[in-house]
């Protein structure tokens, strides 16, 4: 009989290792964040795009090219006044059909900047509608500031 709790047993322990670390690193693949802001309307195909935090300092968003170009990468830049952000990612996702994930770390550079380099993929059916959501963490909270935008047009 006991032969038969302890395969049983080294079963369940493995069980809940796996839901231990799927816990853990759940953050990493699928941020929650702590607040959902609803930035002004803005196109980032055609401008900067610039919000104000919820400590009152101000962020803008911008596509080095506009358009945003498909498949060949460009840079993304944001600037953030205030206390500096202990993690800020952008994170694009096609609104219309799945396009796979699409999240890049931005890296600091210098004067409250962070840039990085993104590829959108180029969509089969012509024009696709994204969401860019910048993911900013920040005073042991977690930001989230989503844009829309069009490519193919």
């Amino acid at each position: 009989m006991q032969r038969r709790i302890l395969p049983d047993l080294i079963g369940l322990l493995a069980i809940g290792l796996v839901l231990v670390v799927a816990n853990k690193l759940s953050p990493l693949l699928f941020p929650v964040a702590d607040r959902l802001l609803t930035p002004p309307p803005c196109d980032l195909q055609r401008a900067a795009c610039r919000a104000e935090l919820p400590d009152g300092s101000r962020l803008e968003l911008a596509f080095a090219e506009r358009p945003a170009p498909l498949v060949r990468p460009f840079t993304v830049a944001a600037a953030v006044d205030g206390p500096a952000p202990a993690r800020i990612e952008i994170d694009f996702a096609g609104l219309d059909m799945d396009m796979g994930e699409n999240r890049k770390p931005l890296q600091a550079a210098g004067d409250g900047r962070y840039v990085a380099q993104v590829a959108l993929p180029v969509c089969i059916t012509g024009d696709m509608r994204w969401r860019a959501t910048l993911l900013i963490e920040r005073d042991g909270q977690r930001l989230a500031l989503p844009y829309e935008f069009t490519t193919g047009s």
